[in-house]
């Protein structure tokens, strides 16, 4: 019987840039079974340099600016964590994260870029923006063009970026009476060659950008830049294009260090051969060379090739970079000039050469070829039916269909006095003595390749049915079913896990009080868990007519788990309904402790658990689906017509219901989705909610009739 190969090292690559994401696109189409794939990055996008000046122009969206992360990591099985790498400990091998815990790794990768030391200059924190980081920069620019009327701009740094930042302002305003000031403490462009610079210069004049040459900043005030000389130069949008260093806590890793960017040789190794530096935040010790994209973009290969050498053994390669490259550089509209070895040429023919190159570069990273494994010719009749033609999707996607499950327990018999509740509640309730005891379990196949992501994800569903009968979380076992991995990295893993679900559990008074685990064929969590209920649960049945009906979360996890499984979803997206799964619900539940009925909307969807709460109150239910909030991107989703594994038993378990795409999320299948509560007060019940940092809404009322859910 074939053999799943287990885990046994850690590869952790640091920062999103250029050459991780090509390496990511390489890794997917030859990987080296065996290793764990980690990418930390503060977001799910990283924008793309080349492509800057002509996004500030209004050549390019920002969808075309930024390479999507989240896609590239699921190419390449590999684990994304959102967060910024705050220190490397060599010594212990592990890599510190803000907000959470360090990972460790066998091999480490960093490709962050470089910073502004700006902020140093007295109200640049306050009235100015860097050019780099890239993303946040082009989020305050696009914000700016929207809402100014009569731009003043000024662009401190009178190299090659802030000339091309300049161009491409001056470019985006035209027509607009705006001023654009590109300014120096020596000469703009100084840098270049006579026959190059003169071009440049006409090109600035051309767009309307005015040199400001020899000028020393002093500082920045909410009024404009003010010079060494009291001169002030009016302005309502400053950005700092010079004045690039490293991240500063590379100061504090042990590695060897030129002027605070990390020293690498040839392999593209540091001082550690176990860490290994790209692009930007990387000096060349053996061939220095400029920073300039090219130079990451070449490395991919030959980083991709020492990974593997250093994770599976076997000789390294030696990268040397050509000494002299062209340069493309943008004139703010479509016009560019290229410049190789002090001469020059420039003109439309140029731009549409740079537009070509960049376009395909995004395109390489951003278009993956098809890896998906093939059925056997030879199957079981019903084998492709099963499988179907879209990935089965994980967290609460991949459960059993609410009929199928309704059918097994239905014949279980009821022996016991002190159990209360029977099989469709929430949870059970056990009477012990004069004291109510909740009990529930839940158990989820991963939807992340983070095992502190999942964890969090696993505890918090878990408690969604202590919640939702407004008990007190008490104690918690944990089930956990982990990858086939070597003993150090099982080590590894159980370690984050289980910090992660104490910090769950502990937030909300509960103890984690043991567990199991095993080893299968891939990552699988969940939890038992108890609760306290001083006073008679909240249950299914209970809701009165007339009672309004309030939910806590959006909804819409279900779709774009689906979508992000087979590279449809935006990055943004995920990361919105990653933070939402993982948003404890103890304050809501205490902020609904008077409902008449409440439950945790989960896998049945949000129909499907309304449903359920119409039957056992003997009820009816008006729902109103435009008032009911959505995750961002799920509705352009659902419209493009995908559906997590459960949606069609979800929806044949609600017959009658409209279709479309905001009725169908109606039957998408939630991980961590909100409470419903139908309550006496709907609008003192969301005001109560929001004030406690909640997204929700009151979406309906409950009637008088037969159990069924109506669209209103």
């Amino acid at each position: 019987m074939e053999q799943s190969i287990p885990l046994t090292r850690d590869l952790v690559l640091i920062g999103g840039g250029h050459t991780h994401a090509l390496l990511l696109r390489s890794w997917g189409m030859r990987p080296l079974p065996g290793v764990r794939v980690t990418l930390v990055n503060p977001g799910p996008t990283a924008a793309y340099s080349g492509m800057l000046p002509g996004f500030v122009a209004g050549h390019y969206t920002r969808e075309e600016l930024d390479l999507e992360l989240v896609t590239l990591a699921r190419f390449a099985g590999a684990r994304l964590i959102f967060g910024a790498a705050t220190g490397i400990d060599v010594a212990a091998r592990e890599v510190q994260i803000e907000g959470r815990a360090p990972i460790a790794y066998d091999v480490c990768s960093v490709d962050i870029g470089i910073t502004s030391d700006m902020f140093e200059m007295p109200g640049f924190a306050e009235h100015a923006v860097p050019a780099k980081p890239l993303g946040p920069f082009a989020t305050r620019w696009a914000s700016y063009l929207a809402g100014v009327e009569t731009p003043r701009i000024a662009v401190i740094g009178g190299g090659v970026a802030g000339a091309e930042l300049a161009m491409a302002m001056a470019h985006a305003t035209r027509g607009r009476d705006a001023r654009v000031r590109l300014i120096d403490r020596g000469q703009v462009l100084g840098s270049f060659a006579p026959q190059p610079r003169a071009r440049l210069l006409a090109a600035l004049r051309a767009t309307g950008v005015e040199p400001v040459e020899r000028a020393d900043v002093a500082g920045i005030t909410a009024e404009g830049v003010l010079l060494a000389d009291r001169e002030r130069i009016d302005a309502d949008f400053v950005v700092g294009a010079a004045g690039a260093r490293p991240h500063g806590w590379l100061a504090g890793s042990g590695l060897a260090l030129r002027d605070g960017f990390i020293t690498v040789g040839a392999t593209l190794q540091s001082s550690d051969a176990a860490i290994f530096a790209v692009g930007d935040c990387a000096h060349l010790g053996h061939a220095p060379r400029p920073k300039a994209g090219v130079f990451a973009v070449r490395a991919a290969p030959i980083l991709h090739h020492n990974l593997r050498a250093a994770l599976g053994g076997g000789p390294m390669r030696r990268w040397r970079p050509q000494r002299d490259y062209l340069k493309l550089i943008s004139l703010g509209g479509k016009l560019a000039l290229a410049e190789r070895n002090g001469r020059a040429l420039s003109g439309p023919l140029l731009w549409r050469w740079k537009d070509w190159i960049d376009r395909r570069f995004m395109a390489k990273v951003a278009q993956l070829p098809q890896m998906s494994a093939e059925v056997p010719k030879d199957v079981a009749k019903g084998v492709r039916d099963a499988i179907g033609d879209a990935p089965m999707c994980g967290g609460c996607g991949a459960k059993v269909g609410r009929g199928t499950l309704g059918a097994a327990l239905a014949a279980l018999p009821h022996r016991r006095a002190d159990v209360e509740c029977r099989p469709g509640d929430d949870a059970a309730v056990l009477r012990i003595g004069g004291a109510r005891q909740v009990i529930t379990v839940d158990h989820l196949r991963a939807v992340t390749e983070d095992p502190e992501m999942m964890s969090r994800i696993a505890a918090v569903h878990a408690l969604g049915d202590i919640w939702s009968m407004g008990a007190q979380p008490q104690a918690a076992l944990a089930t956990l079913i982990l990858p086939r991995m070597s003993a150090t990295l099982q080590a590894r893993t159980l370690s984050e896990i289980m910090a992660a679900a104490e910090s769950v559990f502990g937030a909300e008074g509960a103890e984690i009080v043991g567990g199991h685990t095993s080893m299968g064929a891939e990552l699988t969590l969940g939890f038992t868990v108890t609760g306290l209920a001083s006073d008679a649960p909240i249950t299914l049945a209970g809701a009165r007519p007339g009672d309004a009906l309030v939910l806590t979360k959006p909804i819409g996890s279900g779709v774009i788990l689906a979508a992000e499984m087979r590279g449809l979803a935006k990055g943004a997206w995920v990361e919105a309904a990653l933070a939402s799964m993982i948003q404890p619900q103890g304050a809501a539940a205490r902020a609904l402790a008077g409902a008449h009925a409440m439950t945790d909307v989960t896998g049945f969807g949000l129909a499907g658990h309304l449903s359920g709460l119409c039957a056992a109150s003997g009820v009816g239910a008006e729902l109103w689906p435009d008032a009911v909030p959505v995750l961002d991107g799920a509705l352009t989703l659902a419209e493009r017509g995908v559906r997590s594994t459960i949606y069609d038993d979800n929806r044949a378990g609600v017959p009658g219901l409209p279709e479309g795409p905001r009725a169908d999320l109606l039957f998408d299948p939630q991980t961590c989705g909100g409470l419903l509560a139908a309550v006496a007060d709907g609008p003192a019940a969301v005001a109560a909610l929001r004030s406690a940092g909640f997204e929700a809404a009151e979406i309906g009322r409950i009637v008088a009739g037969p159990a069924q859910v109506t669209l209103i």
